[in-house]
């Protein structure tokens, strides 16, 4: 098993990202714990990708990923621009990438990803535990040479404490990108509740054939995770500490 204290690094997937407004913002704002604030119009984001080869990574081999969860509102990135976000669901094809995760707060579940390109098309899929989840179609342009860089927040929950992660990365956009579709596939799976509202609205996103990322060695403590007063059984409290540590 990996040690979670210890960084990794995966360079040149294939990524697709992007957010979007739900068709239900309620029951997205009640997967966040109460002392974070979602993002006022409730976006929900998603990070479909694909590492086709053990040698893109430091230590994880091949895998695919999808994480989802909401955006948040005072929790940037180190750019003071890009917003953090609470992951509600880390589904991945590996196991031992999953024990990792977990053992740094993720929300993990056992499935797999695909990205799968016809012609300038792309169609993903999301499934958990062998039943399809998400499928989205993408229409995509060529690969780019303009680089993006820069920093991502996640925040997750890990021995009752809310914990933070900066995540540094590198990729390389295509030259044109569109969401045509984003379809939710399971109406009695939890992860329903974050499905895109209809018609379809788009907050920002990109597809990367060359994305690359690392975990930090370390989380930050933030505060302490406590039980939501009983009029809101399905949330939990935040307690803020002063002074953050980092771990």
């Amino acid at each position: 098993m990996l040690d979670p204290a210890v960084p990794q690094l995966v360079v040149n997937c294939r990524t697709l990202y992007f957010s979007w407004l739900p068709a239900d913002p309620d029951a997205v704002a009640a997967l966040v714990p109460a002392g974070l604030r979602p993002h006022p119009d409730r976006q929900v984001f998603m990070n479909q990708y694909v590492v086709d080869d053990e040698s893109q990574t430091s230590g994880f081999g091949s895998y695919s990923l999808t994480y989802l969860g909401v955006t948040l509102a005072g929790m940037d990135a180190p750019d003071g621009v890009t917003p953090g976000g609470w992951w509600t669901h880390y589904v991945t094809s590996s196991d031992r990438v999953r024990n990792y995760a977990l053992a740094r707060g993720a929300p993990t579940l056992a499935g797999h990803t695909t990205i799968t390109a016809h012609g300038d098309t792309l169609v993903t899929g999301t499934g958990i535990d062998g039943a399809p989840m998400i499928r989205a179609r993408v229409r995509v342009g060529e690969t780019g040479h303009a680089m993006r860089n820069g920093h991502h927040r996640y925040l997750t929950a890990l021995h009752g404490q809310l914990v933070s992660s900066i995540y540094p990365v590198v990729t390389e956009p295509v030259s044109s990108f569109e969401i045509e579709s984003v379809e939710f596939l399971d109406p009695d799976h939890p992860i329903y509740a974050l499905r895109p509202e209809n018609p379809l609205t788009i907050a920002w996103g990109y597809y990367s054939p060359r994305s690359s990322f690392a975990y930090p060695g370390g989380l930050t403590v933030l505060g302490e995770l406590e039980p939501a007063p009983a009029t809101e059984p399905q949330r939990s409290a935040v307690r803020v500490v002063d002074h953050p540590v980092a771990r």
